[in-house]
């Protein structure tokens, strides 16, 4: 049941936000009763606690999978991208934003975790374009990784990207090009150039 709990309400909270959806809406939308959820979580700062290291989980182990796979360097950040919209819903209700406004500690513990993945991901990703010649030889992996990870925190800042201007694949995409063009090569660029076309049609 505890499973059941877990998901049914990450799918509400993302869908709808975390502040929006109460325990009741939850109940009614599982068909059980308040009790039987209080039976596994205390209240929900720890249902929303519980979701967010679940959901959290989930995108790590999905995009160690697509690490494995050791795909050419620029398609793999384009494969996490789009695995991670998917599993975020497109992020519709701007969830870590509000993580961050009405759980700012449990934002914290989340940005921590995320930094550590994120750190090891970027600058696999890096060190084999590099090697493959996509990348320029003399960049700096250290600070791109920190810059990368940042920049997509900001690109989350709805009062910076608001919907009604941006959506968030649109975003995405946008600030994608820009870091790959940033740090490529002739080959990468090239490589690059035909990924967008392909990915466009």
């Amino acid at each position: 049941m505890r499973d059941k709990i877990l998901k049914n309400a990450a799918d509400l909270f993302l869908n709808y936000g975390f502040k929006s959806i109460t325990m009741d809406d939850i109940s009614n939308h599982l068909g059980i009763s308040k009790k039987t959820i209080y039976q596994h979580f205390d209240n929900k700062t720890s249902l929303v606690e519980a979701v967010t290291l679940h959901v959290f989980e989930n995108i790590s182990c999905g995009i160690e999978d697509i690490f494995s796979l050791k795909k050419n360097p620029i398609e793999e950040i384009y494969s996490i991208k789009q695995f991670v919209l998917e599993n975020l819903k497109d992020e519709k209700s701007s969830p870590q934003y509000q993580l961050q406004k009405y759980y700012p500690k449990i934002y914290s513990t989340l940005k921590k975790k995320q930094f550590e993945v994120m750190q090891e991901c970027v600058k696999d990703n890096l060190t084999r374009g590099i090697e493959l010649g996509l990348y320029r030889h003399n960049i700096n992996i250290e600070f791109i990784s920190r810059i990368y990870f940042n920049s997509m925190l900001v690109l989350k800042d709805k009062d910076l990207f608001p919907l009604s201007h941006f959506s968030v694949i649109t975003l995405m995409d946008n600030y994608l090009e820009y870091h790959i063009r940033g740090i490529s090569t002739p080959k990468g660029l090239e490589t690059l150039n035909k990924f967008i076309t392909s990915y466009q049609s």
